[in-house]
């Protein structure tokens, strides 16, 4: 079996870095870089895409809310089109820094409040979806099994891949724990190793209040603002290969 690992990445700027970028582009098989918006500058996406280059990393885009402070993890009450116009200008600098490199952008991956605004209304997923795919048609779409980003992207005629996040708690109905919520954001090395390991061995995980559900997924998230980031993703990819699962990114894996 192959399966992807990613981390949302790059998401500092100037001299600030929320990670050691450069350890964990030696772990993960995609990366999603910070576009500018809630993390990023122009100077950090062009050392993420040669990084990820030179570590035969799958490139794809981060893109946020315009919210530096919040860490684009704030609601902003946009109007559809504004949203859509965020997301081309990030997808569209990255792409071109990334052909600059002589590399493609192969994958998206909305970052927290733009994507739970686009995952919860249908019209603007599909605003969205469609617009990627006048962009380019050969982007990878990272989705939640029945979501309706998901939803959208078929539609659209992208490919997808479902995501499983190590390092977040989920509830009864599937849905992320919200943060600030206690246990919403999972630390614990041992915690960690063990939901992934359920999800590896069976497709499943245990909720938070202690049931089991299905999680049908082909990539591992561990997000890079974590504590204990880089341990966390070390042991991640450890318990990948004690399957006997191999390492491959996003676009190889996406239906």
């Amino acid at each position: 079996m192959k399966i992807d690992l990613n981390s949302d990445m790059g998401e500092g700027f100037g001299p600030y870095r929320l990670c050691d970028d450069e350890a964990m582009l030696k772990i993960v098989s995609s990366a999603n870089i910070a576009c500018g918006f809630h993390g990023g500058d122009p100077d950090t996406m062009g050392r993420m895409v040669r990084l990820a280059k030179q570590n035969g990393v799958g490139i794809g885009a981060h893109p946020g809310l315009p919210d530096r402070p919040g860490f684009g993890r704030r609601e902003i009450p946009f109007q559809a089109d504004e949203l859509r116009q965020q997301m081309l200008y990030q997808l569209g600098a990255l792409m071109a820094i990334a052909r600059a490199e002589r590399v493609t952008v192969s994958h998206l991956s909305f970052h927290a409040a733009m994507g739970n605004m686009v995952n919860r209304d249908p019209v603007l997923a599909d605003l969205m979806m469609d617009a990627i795919a006048t962009v380019d048609a050969n982007l990878v779409v990272f989705v939640t099994s029945g979501s309706e980003i998901e939803g959208a992207a078929k539609r659209a005629h992208l490919k997808t891949l479902a995501l499983f996040l190590a390092d977040r708690a989920y509830d009864a109905g599937g849905r992320l724990v919200a943060r600030g919520l206690p246990g919403a954001v999972i630390k614990d090395e041992a915690a960690v190793r063990a939901r992934v390991r359920k999800f590896l061995l069976d497709g499943s995980v245990e909720t938070s209040d202690g049931g089991v559900i299905a999680m049908p997924a082909r990539s591992i998230l561990v997000h890079s603002d974590t504590p204990g980031a880089l341990e966390l993703a070390g042991i991640v990819r450890a318990e990948i290969e004690a399957t006997g699962a191999t390492l491959a990114p996003a676009a190889e894996l996406a239906e």
